[in-house]
């Protein structure tokens, strides 16, 4: 389903299919306002984010002052040199609607040390964003998120859940 442009909603850009799974898991929460989220296409790797958030995204963030955008990629163990990279490329005017999330490595580890799939643990991710909960938000592979999300779940939250 598409979002109204002109209403309050978030996009979300996955890096690949995992991150993908990832947020389709989190789409399941029943608190959730479908209506106010929609899942693009699947980028094609954390530089392709990157180059799609500066090229397309950005003049888009600019023309609907209402949109959110979520950055969702694999850090592969370079969280800081990643956290970097994006912050360079996001303009000041922009920055208070983009929030860059991900796995401290890839999604994969993650899903084995939680012996869930990856649409489960999505959806474990939401329940705790609802319930503003730490949860599985504070799971070492994804604790480096905390300040992206706290910025997410202040912004989002009162449109977002129900």
């Amino acid at each position: 389903m598409s979002v109204n442009a002109y209403q309050l909603h978030v996009l979300v850009l996955p890096e690949d299919d995992a991150n993908r799974q990832i947020v389709n898991g989190f789409l399941l929460d029943p608190s959730l306002n479908e209506r106010a989220i929609q899942v693009l296409p699947i980028a094609g790797g954390w530089a392709k984010v990157r180059d799609d958030f500066v090229t397309v995204h950005v003049p888009q963030l600019r023309k609907y002052p209402k949109r959110h955008l979520v950055l969702l990629i694999d850090f592969d163990g370079q969280v800081d040199d990643r956290m970097q990279i994006f912050q360079k490329a996001c303009p000041a005017d922009v920055r208070e609607r983009v929030y860059l999330l991900g796995t401290q490595d890839e999604p994969e580890p993650l899903r084995k040390a939680c012996g869930v799939s990856l649409e489960k643990i999505g959806e474990q991710l939401g329940q705790a964003c609802a319930a503003g909960a730490v949860g599985l938000w504070g799971h070492t592979m994804l604790v480096h998120n905390q300040a992206e999300l706290q910025r997410l779940i202040e912004n989002v939250k009162p449109f977002l859940f129900r």
